[in-house]
């Protein structure tokens, strides 16, 4: 064979190869895994339930919210034609995402308002899945929004937030087995829906605690009632009840799939 024929069957060889590799992992996400007893879903509720009460372990476990948070406002901002400049996590679980773009309008609102459901709108997607056994899937989701927030980074500490979490998925995805896939989907799962209201709720105690000292409300839930004249507090009911919904149906779908 010489060495024309040579370069012009390699490419469609390298094709063949990368069309198999994409086929053999779009069959891995998309073939139902075997379900964990109820009992073990409910267990594991528990468990993250528990975890969130822990404060040493709520900070840690903060991050992955943030994150997920920073999300929220970087998609609603693109969706509603701002332009996105980068999101930033740093160590006390704060984070910052920043657009251009209109400073008021239903765009901005919108875009504010994103941050605190967006845990728990992922969470309940994530219960959609699972309770059709798409627990790969799940994990495939979660490293997406990883990828795509590592992709807007701009700061060093959520540089390394990001990579360690990305790094805990792949390797999950990619050398756990079944059963730990599953047990592992339901765990972030449950980790973000019941996360988000745990996460207003803190929202609300630092603000109270800042206007008990008289500093100024930097919060959504105070942006938000800047850009709207509805008060604070009024936000932060609107975005609990929204969370809590979001539990509730979740719930209910992770705990009505699994077979007792």
């Amino acid at each position: 064979m010489s060495a024309l024929a040579v370069l012009r069957t390699a490419p469609d060889g390298a094709a063949t190869g990368a069309t198999a590799v994409l086929a053999d992992w779009w069959e891995q996400v998309t073939t139902p895994q075997p379900a964990p007893a109820r009992t073990t879903v409910l267990v594991v509720g528990v468990v993250v339930l528990a975890a969130l009460t822990v404060p040493g372990l709520w900070h840690l476990l903060r991050h992955g919210l943030t994150i997920v948070h920073e999300a929220g406002h970087a998609a609603v901002a693109v969706l509603v034609g701002r332009r996105l400049s980068g999101i930033r996590v740093h160590s006390d679980t704060s984070g910052l995402t920043v657009s251009r773009g209109r400073p008021r309008g239903p765009g901005m609102v919108a875009t504010v308002a994103a941050g605190y459901p967006a845990p728990a709108v992922l969470g309940l997607a994530a219960a959609w899945l699972l309770s059709r056994g798409y627990a790969l899937g799940v994990l495939w989701l979660l490293l997406l929004v990883v990828v795509l927030v590592l992709l807007q980074i701009r700061n060093w500490y959520g540089l390394w937030a990001v990579l360690v979490s990305g790094a805990v998925l792949v390797g999950v995805t990619g050398w756990a087995p079944a059963a730990v896939q599953t047990v592992v989907a339901a765990a972030l799962t449950w980790f973000f829906l019941l996360g988000a209201p745990r996460a207003v709720l803190e929202m609300q105690a630092q603000r109270a605690r800042l206007r008990r000292r008289g500093g100024r409300d930097q919060s959504d839930a105070g942006l938000l009632a800047g850009l709207t004249r509805v008060p604070a507090v009024v936000w932060v009911g609107v975005l609990l009840l929204v969370c809590v919904a979001l539990l509730v149906v979740g719930g209910a779908w992770l705990l009505a799939a699994w077979p007792a």
